[in-house]
């Protein structure tokens, strides 16, 4: 049985709210144990002052204690963390539902106006389609996700679908991975990470680790003996000094690797946690099995390994904790011998960090194109076709349109064949066009469409709509459409492009205009294009009576009563009326 998007996160409120106030009482007993470990800890102190065996014991005793009792409270607020994230989530979700998503990363860095599509479909920006889509934890994974929906790649559609509806249909799993990628606090980007690792010198002397070991050895037989009786304190005295003498020899380089690992290792300790979550989900879709090969090894695991170093770098954070750094690395040479290492496992797996994070952002990215789909079941997946129809929709919409609101629409357009729409003012033409491309840019990505059916025989894309002046460049509004116009011909030369342009030559007069949009079109047709125009220009749709390519299409308005309607429906011929002149009489600007 299906259950309904909605029902679904409100379920999984539930479950984590409940979850989460379980795990608030046990981190309640936690700090209460801590506090009466600490004081029977100053009691036995007092009470023992003046027997130094029993100091000592007191205090390793303590400490063993203290350490283990803090990793468990750390595991139970990382797990807080983890539930309160989810709850987040599942919040967010019915917010997105309810047509609420303003407040999401709107993606303005990614904004191209040279783009192929991009600043004319509302691709990125407020209000936007990867506003709306978006739910990347890691900025890898934005960047990733911009990446796809900008790429204008054709191929391998029918895998992207298949990946995308096999993620689509692991809610649970995707929640938990997305939950878990947002706790990565990331002070240093993953790329300088890479960068670190790949030139990082080692500075621990290679037999460093071997001589620190047997040092610690006799460090703990001296203790032992001492508190046999076999030895004088002064030789445990010794043996901490010595100790710290030759950790001192190194403190300035070990200070500047802690340095660096600090701001690193809630990096690695989440990473290995959102290995360890695709290590251990099997995947059925060719592209989301091949990836997952990235990062799964017959011989180790990949998680394990980072996991380890994740833990290689908290104890060397460890040691900014006095009676850790003092008592450990004057007795047993500590931080050298987790600097050793980290050095070693730097050299055995630093060239296959890049391959982990990237597969890492992969699955963030691709989790946004999953939720998306499980979010809207009443999409398609478009039937790819391989020639013919180039695009074959009934009932589409623009998938940002309220469902109470959006009027849907039909568009059979086969190869090489062009479409002129004309209509009123605000009767739907640009709304349209926006609809198509963003229809043929979420097939391309392997997305579903908002559609009760449709054919796609795959198509890059090509608009021109939104052409500004630039100041920066000293150019003219009209100057910057020609060479729009330019680019687009010249792409034309290079591959298939489904071409939407809206008004084009609006810098010019009109009879220039009219001049000028027929025989682009004309040049369009004859290099085979494919695509629709909008216009306000009538004259334009005489090409259609021309060349068998071209057809005229457009949308109505009427007035009723003195009273304005548009039924927004595309349909066949030319648009006889025009609402100009009845709104600045309605409006009260011309009588």
């Amino acid at each position: 049985m299906t259950i309904d998007t909605k029902t679904f996160y409100k379920n999984q409120l539930l479950k984590f709210q409940d979850e989460l106030s379980g795990i608030k009482k046990k981190l309640n007993l936690s700090s209460t144990i801590r506090l009466l470990i600490f004081v029977v800890l100053i009691l036995s102190i007092y009470f023992g002052w003046g027997n130094t065996k029993l100091l000592v014991a007191v205090l390793f005793l303590g400490i063993a204690a203290f350490v283990f009792l803090v990793m468990r409270h750390n595991r139970l607020k990382y797990q807080q963390d983890l539930k309160t994230e989810l709850i987040k989530r599942n919040k967010l979700e019915l917010q997105v539902l309810d047509r609420n998503f303003h407040g999401l990363p709107e993606g303005k860095e990614f904004l191209d106006p040279d783009h192929w599509f991009g600043s004319d479909i509302d691709l990125f920006g407020r209000g936007s389609f990867y506003q709306y889509l978006n739910r990347t934890a890691l900025a890898s994974g934005s960047n990733i996700l911009a990446q796809i929906l900008q790429s204008n790649n054709i191929k391998n559609i029918e895998q992207k679908q298949t990946a995308i509806r096999e993620l689509s249909e692991k809610p649970e799993w995707r929640q938990e991975y997305g939950a878990t990628a947002t706790l990565v606090k990331t002070e240093v980007p993953a790329n300088k990470v890479i960068n670190w690792l790949m030139q990082y010198k080692p500075f621990v002397p290679k037999q460093m680790k071997v001589w620190a070991n047997i040092f610690s050895l006799i460090s703990f037989v001296l203790i032992a003996f001492y508190f046999i009786g076999f030895i004088p304190g002064y030789w445990v005295f010794i043996s901490f000094v010595t100790g710290m003498v030759v950790t001192g020899i190194f403190v300035k380089r070990i200070n500047r690797l802690s340095a660096h690992t600090s701001q690193i290792q809630s990096t690695f300790t989440q990473y290995s946690r959102l290995l360890f979550l695709i290590e251990n989900q099997e995947f059925e879709s060719k592209l989301l099995t091949e990836k997952r090969k990235n990062i799964v090894d017959q011989q180790q695991s990949s998680s394990g390994v980072l996991k380890k170093f994740s833990k290689l770098l908290d104890r060397l954070d460890q040691r900014n904790n006095v009676l850790v750094g003092l008592v450990l690395n004057g007795f047993f040479l500590r931080d050298l011998i987790i600097s050793s290492e980290i050095e070693t496992w730097i050299g055995q797996h630093k060239t296959n960090v890049s391959r982990w994070f990237d597969t890492i952002a992969f699955y963030d990215a691709y989790n946004s194109l999953g939720n998306y789909t499980f979010n809207h079941k009443d999409h398609i997946f478009p039937n790819i076709v391989a020639n013919g129809i180039t695009l074959e929709c009934k009932s589409i919409a623009h998938p940002m349109l309220d469902p109470k609101k959006a009027v849907h629409n039909d568009i059979t357009i086969s190869e090489d064949e062009f479409f002129i729409i004309t209509g009123a003012n605000m009767a739907g033409k640009s709304t349209f066009l926006r609809t198509v491309a963003l229809q043929l840019v979420m097939a391309n990505v392997g997305l579903p469409v908002r559609a009760q059916s449709a054919n796609y025989s795959p198509i890059k894309l090509i608009t021109s709509m939104r052409t500004t002046d630039s100041l920066a460049d000293d150019e003219s509004y009209f100057f910057s459409e020609l060479k729009r116009l330019k680019f687009i011909v010249d792409q034309m030369g290079a591959d298939r492009y489904f071409i939407v342009l809206d008004e084009i030559l609006k810098g010019t007069n009109s009879t220039d205009k009219a001049i000028g949009s027929q025989k682009f079109i004309k040049k369009l047709v004859s290099l085979g294009g494919t695509g629709i125009i909008a216009t306000h220009d009538l004259s334009l749709c005489e090409v259609a009576e021309k060349l068998d390519a071209v057809s005229n299409y457009y949308f109505d308005a009427n007035i009723v009563d003195d009273e304005l309607f548009f039924d927004y429906q595309f349909k066949k011929g030319v648009c006889k009326n025009m609402n100009a002149s009845f709104l600045l009489k309605k409006m009260g600007v011309v009588e």
